[in-house]
């Protein structure tokens, strides 16, 4: 009877609702039942710290059989509701619902018991030294934590606990790694205190061990890359092959570089892994290593580290990859900045030899790459190396612009003397063929023609004998020098050296004067040595670029190669500051002018004896000028200059005289005296040379540096002479003193000189 009327409430379906009912409350009690179990057993797992562990595999076991109880019934609620949903939806709503809040828990208890089953599986790995196992339990332990954290539902208290205990864990599993690490590799490098140097780095040591503590342990390779591995994972290796990786540059790679008599040396250690340490090497005399040396001592370190320590993978990349990222950017620099720029050659022709240098760089790019230390796209150093054309220019124009700049404010006084003879040495360049070069070359008859005809004098564009400076000299070699370089090289390097060139006169128009200024005007010897050396200079820079021109590249050789320009820059800084001198010295003789009285009352002894003392200092000044410039100026310079101050002083004296109003006998005698005297030593001060008995001649030329000489000479013998003497050298306006002197001027000095007679007046009268 039971079974006809559950078949018949079967067929209604209403008896699966109640039996599902009533299912799925026996089924929330028997979750919300375990729930509480499971809770508990893990509060006292690991937080409690109970020891349970059966109880705990039981309710797992539980856990389990509720989970796929479950699932059963979960399927069998949503194929029900399917058949019925247009007569149950709210009642079927009302189960899901209380189903889904099931299955959340039900998650949740999955969590919990990966969490547990992952931290069991930890505890065994590490024991066993599984560290990749180890690493990776530990990741999934806490991927169960960050979930149970993420439920919003999840207010267990028990979560605390966890993340205390994950961390706990962690720490635990890195200080076993750490451990693994500082056995695998040890350093031992000098105290802090130190200075670095080379005795400091003598003792740093790097050993890399490939054995474990006990003899139990795994073979050393599974060690190595079980240990690394696990650091990726824990997210420490970067950080780790950081610090190792600033080590070893400082304490290892960076000193081989700067360093030539370091050199590295690698020991094996019977079975326990490989020792680095530095030696050195007494016979090196060399300030730098040269790249060949560099690129063997840097590789033997870094195929050492690589066989023993970083030919390992993590990811998706080995860990040599790894560190070549980290340390390739400051070594490359380093092998640049000390080794690289101080092997670029500072002669073109050794840019040939240059070659090898590139072929060593990508020898050990290349090498680099096999290791996996360097990317293929990775050729920094490669790039300098081959930019050695650029590098050789920008090289030499510094090199150039410093040694310059040193001879330009060294000593001026040290000269050398240039004669008519003196050439400047230029090299011998190949002339480039023309088209009037070849019409040469086949009318030999009429170029000899041409040879024979009228021709320059063999002085033409000649500098005259003087003394330069010998920096000067050097100067000019140097810009020479750098030209030099210029030819055959290509066309920006070309540039950078023309240039520079140019610079070089430049620097000299700037700063010598303002370097030496003070000395200029102090030293007359000076002035006119910079005179001298301006001259110099604007000679040359005259035929400087002609000589090279066709012998550059494009576009020097179409007419921008030249100094031309210059020229009369330099010319006028000769010029002014030698007049700046003269002006000091005008000024001086003047000065010493004004002591004279004024050429008064001569006959007073105190006014004649300091009258005679400044004519006195006058010729010691031109004297003393005579000895600084002689041999230094070129000679009709020289003679021009002491002219221009000895007119100076004689202009003055005659001015002084002529403003006389009454000149006693006694006073004529003495002024004419004075004068006397100006006149017998004047000229001595023009001979160029004391040891050229025909340089004399320039005493007879007087006249033609000293404009008032011949004025001079009628006023001394007019300070003697008696009336008619004058008259007769007057001569109606057609003798030497109406030449030299006005009526009016003479009038003047025969008033002053004679008294009051009619003889004076009848004289008077002849002066028209």
């Amino acid at each position: 009877m039971s079974s006809f009327v559950t078949e018949v409430l079967a067929s209604s379906g209403k008896l699966e609702k109640e039996d599902l009912s009533s299912k799925i409350s026996k089924m929330s009690r028997k979750i919300e039942d375990t729930k509480e179990q499971v809770c508990d057993m893990i509060n006292k797992r690991y937080r409690d710290f109970l020891p349970s562990l059966q109880a705990s595999e039981d309710l797992m076991v539980q856990v389990d059989d509720v989970s796929k109880e479950m699932v059963s019934l979960k399927s069998f609620v949503e194929s029900e509701v399917q058949l019925n949903i247009h007569e149950a939806v709210a009642e079927y709503t009302t189960l899901k619902q209380q189903l889904e809040r099931n299955t959340v828990v039900i998650t949740m208890l999955g969590h919990l018991k990966e969490f547990h089953n992952s931290m069991e599986e930890f505890s065994k790995a590490l024991q066993e030294k599984k560290y990749v196992d180890a690493a990776n339990q530990l990741e999934r332990a806490r991927t169960n934590v960050e979930s149970l954290k993420g439920w919003k539902v999840s207010q267990l208290p028990l979560l605390s606990a966890l993340s205390s205990e994950l961390t706990v864990q962690r720490e635990n599993l890195n200080y076993h790694l750490g451990d693994e690490w500082k056995r695998l590799v040890i350093w031992k490098l000098p105290p802090s205190k130190e200075p670095p140097g080379v005795a400091s780095f003598l003792q740093v040591e790097l050993y890399l061990s490939q054995s474990s503590m006990n003899d139990s342990d795994p073979e050393p390779p599974a060690v190595l890359c079980s240990v690394l591995q696990a650091l990726a994972i824990q997210g420490d290796l970067l950080h780790k092959m950081k610090f190792f990786s600033q080590v070893l540059l400082k304490n290892m790679l960076k000193p081989l570089v700067l360093h030539s008599s370091l050199s590295v040396q690698v020991a094996e250690q019977q079975g326990k892994g490989v020792a680095l340490t530095f030696k050195s090497l007494k016979e090196c005399m060399e300030e730098r290593a040269t790249p060949s040396q560099v690129y063997i001592k840097v590789l033997l370190v870094l195929k050492t580290l690589h066989s023993h320590l970083l030919d390992v993978p993590v990811g998706d990349k080995k860990l040599s990859t790894i560190l070549g990222e980290l340390i390739w950017e400051e070594l490359s620099r380093c092998i640049i900045h000390e080794c690289l720029l101080h092997s670029i050659p500072t002669n073109s022709s050794q840019l040939e030899q240059y070659n090898t240098v590139i072929k060593e760089t990508e020898e050990f790019e290349k090498s680099l790459k096999e290791m996996e230390y360097l990317r293929a796209d990775s050729t920094d150093l490669l790039k300098y190396a081959r930019d050695v054309n650029c590098h050789f220019a920008s090289k030499k124009c510094k090199d150039v612009i410093v040694a310059a700049r040193k001879l330009m404010t060294s000593k001026m006084h040290n000269t050398v003397k240039i004669t008519p003879e003196s050439k400047l040495c230029l090299p011998k360049l190949p002339a480039p063929r023309t088209s009037e070069q070849v019409k040469q070359e086949a009318a030999p008859n009429e170029h000899t023609a041409m040879e024979n005809g009228s021709q320059l004098s063999a002085w033409s564009l000649c500098l005259p004998a003087c003394h330069i400076s010998e920096s000067v000299q050097q100067l000019m070699e140097l810009a020479v020098n750098t030209l030099c370089e210029a030819v055959g090289s290509s066309s920006q390097c070309a540039l950078q050296l023309f240039f520079t060139v140019r610079n070089i006169f430049q620097l000299f128009y700037d700063v010598v004067p303002t370097y030496h200024k003070e000395n200029l005007v102090k030293f007359p010897h000076l002035a006119a040595i910079q005179h001298n050396n301006c001259m110099y200079l604007a000679h040359h820079l005259l035929t400087l670029g002609h000589h090279f021109r066709a012998h550059l590249p494009q576009p020097l050789n179409k007419g921008v190669a030249t100094f031309v320009d210059m020229v009369p820059g330099f010319r006028k800084l000769g010029a002014q500051c030698f007049l700046n001198q003269l002006n000091v010295q005008r000024a001086e003789l003047l000065e010493r002018l004004s002591t004279a009285q004024n050429f008064c009352n001569l006959d007073e002894e105190d006014n004649y004896i300091a009258a005679s003392k400044a004519v006195r200092q006058i010729i010691h000044q031109l004297k003393q000028l005579g000895t600084v410039w002689q041999d230094i100026l070129p000679v009709s310079i020289y003679c021009r200059a002491i002219g221009n101050l000895l007119n100076t002083a004689i202009t003055e004296i005659i001015a002084k005289i002529m403003m006389l109003e009454d000149i006693s006998s006694e006073d004529g005698e003495h002024l004419h005296t004075l004068c006397q005297t100006v006149i017998e030593e004047g000229p001595l001060v023009f001979i160029p040379l004391a040891e050229e008995h025909k340089n004399k001649k320039y005493q007879e030329e007087v006249p033609l540096y000293v404009k008032k000489w011949r004025t001079f000479k009628e006023l001394v013998i007019v300070l003697r002479a008696n009336l008619q003497e004058i008259v007769d050298r007057w001569a109606d306006s057609k003798g030497p003193l109406a030449v030299e002197f006005t009526s009016l001027e003479v009038k003047s000095l025969i008033r002053a000189l004679f008294q009051n007679t009619e003889r004076r007046a009848m004289a008077l009268t002849k002066i028209k």
